[in-house]
């Protein structure tokens, strides 16, 4: 216990899946945190929950895609903890299409959420990262960053960019104390994928056949990858930065 012992945390996307785990994974070790969501109901809950275990936490409501709620969420951190030692970005969308098919208005949500807002949330915090030249940025990206898959062209695109967002500031910031690493999560049961499943037959088809393309013969679970942030974010992890880490249930060791 105490992995993150007394750390200001933020956790994008945490009122649901991935981001539940990891905000309910920090506060478990010793983590404070604010959990931030646009669905600031869904926010509340797992904020309430944390309280109820003995942990300590607040809600936000963040649209990630918007600079000044990330700003502010950032602020609201520093104001309610001292500063922030902890961002995990998994505010996420995922709407799948034929490419040629798919509106501006889609591409430019898929953007503006998964990379944007994760390039936002990033540069409201390192200044004060910079300060005590502590700081870890933990980017939830996807083995879609790496590997594309059908009807996902836009989604890939932007995890791509938030690979190269993770290299580009672990690179500017490895002398002054911060890192930078993300996730790249194969299938993991959340309901993020649940447009997908329909486009490639649906949701039962897609779990029958998940050998097929995710050796492990399952989805993963939003706990396993809460588990791999939780280290990221952590001093056990003091040696990595840019580091693009896949728990994918081996689908891209093929």
């Amino acid at each position: 216990m105490g992995r993150v012992q007394n750390k200001a945390c933020v956790v994008t996307g945490a009122g649901s899946g991935i981001g539940k785990a990891t905000a309910l994974r920090l506060a478990e070790e010793g983590g404070k945190v604010v959990v931030s969501d646009i669905n600031v109901e869904s926010a509340q809950k797992v904020a309430d929950e944390i309280k109820k275990s003995g942990g300590i936490a607040i809600a936000h409501k963040t649209d990630v895609s918007d600079f000044k709620q990330c700003e502010d969420l950032i602020e609201t951190c520093v104001k309610e903890f001292g500063t922030v030692h902890v961002v995990v970005n998994s505010a996420g969308v995922n709407i799948p299409g034929v490419f040629h098919e798919v509106s501006n208005e889609i591409i430019d949500k898929t953007l503006n959420v998964n990379l944007k807002g994760s390039m936002y949330t990033c540069r409201a915090a390192i200044p004060h990262m910079l300060k005590h030249k502590n700081g870890s940025l933990v980017n939830i990206s996807s083995v879609n960053g790496i590997v594309s898959e059908p009807f996902l062209t836009v989604y890939s695109a932007s995890k791509g960019g938030v690979v190269m967002l993770t290299k580009g500031i672990a690179l500017d910031y490895a002398k002054l104390g911060i890192r930078c690493n993300a996730i790249c999560p194969g299938w993991v049961d959340t309901p993020i994928n649940y447009a997908h499943a329909e486009m490639m037959g649906g949701l039962d088809k897609i779990y029958k056949e998940i050998g097929n393309f995710q050796p492990i013969g399952r989805p993963g679970e939003p706990i396993e990858i809460a588990h791999l942030a939780l280290f990221l974010a952590s001093d056990e992890a003091s040696f990595m930065t840019g580091s693009i880490v896949s728990a994918d249930g081996g689908m891209t060791a093929q």
